[in-house]
């Protein structure tokens, strides 16, 4: 008897541990369907399952979730409208925005943190596809680019930046930041996959400061080393045991007392370590994604490949993200 009620006792705490789920999961399904929208006005739930072509007792069920979460209110004629505007996602109009992270989230992140059992079992892992996720994947970055800009052009203005080469440059979010900011610095993205490249080029036709290359970094070439460096999150793409070989080649293509900064989640940090952790995981479940690196790791390959590296800065702390600054150290 006592170790049913124990038993009991412990599925009921796993209940209250998860109710926060809902929440993620009933945003999801509004931003995805754009039912926020439908629903800014007082409206009845019939009417919107036949405007927007939905199962209507599926629909009538998610407004039931969104009431008790108060996401939603019911006025005295039954009808329904969005009751928290400012803790929703909104609208896909107003992407980039929280709804793109719920996204990324519930079909990317989640999927794969399900699949642990069958990939241990199994030993085996997932392939990143980038085609299918690569979109979702832009969105949620430059959710990242929003806060971590002004960090970036605060050491543009420090370092007295002339020249700066931003490495997976995407679809050229920074560059573009920076050419508004920066019209007389030299700007070059280097992407290695031809449609983001193409895109990025097609982004920035009307800046005559930024250069977009698709190439390998390892076979680049410049006419000159640069003055600022960036590698945004890009280090769980590349093989912990290549990512002091990459560090060499960026030293390569760095001036002395030029700098590097690495945008990234950090493993164990002293901020946002159940995120971290739960990016980790999620990255460790595909063949061609890898763990993200500890400042200790990055503190090792900045000495053996010729920087001084100082304290990281979180950019988001309860998600565990970091930029660190590098200073090549002179030569002389």
């Amino acid at each position: 008897m006592i170790k049913e009620l124990n038993n009991m006792w412990k599925a009921r705490t796993w209940m209250k541990t998860n109710v926060p789920f809902l929440y993620s999961w009933h945003a999801y399904v509004g931003f995805e369907l754009g039912l926020f929208d439908a629903f800014k006005r007082p409206v009845r739930v019939e009417d919107v399952a036949d405007a927007y072509q939905l199962e209507t007792d599926l629909l009538a069920q998610w407004v039931e979730v969104g009431l008790s979460l108060k996401h939603l209110k019911r006025d005295t004629k039954g009808r329904v409208q969005i009751a928290r505007a400012w803790k929703l996602p909104g609208s896909k109009k107003d992407s980039p925005s929280s709804g793109d992270l719920l996204k990324e989230m519930m079909e990317l992140h989640i999927p794969s943190l399900l699949s642990y059992p069958e990939l241990m079992t199994e030993k085996k892992r997932h392939h990143f596809d980038s085609e299918k996720h690569g979109s979702t994947v832009a969105k949620t970055s430059t959710l990242l680019e929003l806060l971590a800009f002004h960090l970036i052009n605060r050491n543009v203005k420090k370092h007295n930046v002339s020249s700066i080469l931003d490495i997976g440059c995407g679809e050229a979010g920074y560059l573009i930041k920076l050419s508004k900011k920066h019209p007389d610095v030299k700007l070059t993205g280097i992407e290695i996959n031809q449609e983001v490249a193409e895109s990025a080029e097609k982004a920035t036709r009307s800046y005559d400061n930024i250069q977009i290359v698709h190439e390998d970094i390892h076979q680049y070439t410049p006419d000159q080393n640069y003055s600022y460096v960036m590698v945004n999150n890009l280090l769980h793409y590349i093989n912990p045991e290549k990512r002091e070989h990459f560090f060499k080649r960026l030293n390569e293509l760095t001036e002395d007392q030029g700098i590097i900064t690495i945008i990234s989640p950090l493993q164990k940090a002293r901020h946002g370590q159940q995120f971290s952790s739960a990016f980790n995981s999620f990255f460790m479940t595909f063949d061609n994604l890898y763990p993200i690196p500890s400042e200790e790791e990055l503190n090792l390959i900045a000495e053996n490949t010729g920087f001084r590296s100082e304290k990281p800065v979180p950019i988001i702390r309860e998600g565990g993200w970091f930029i660190t600054k590098w200073q090549k150290v002179s030569s002389t």
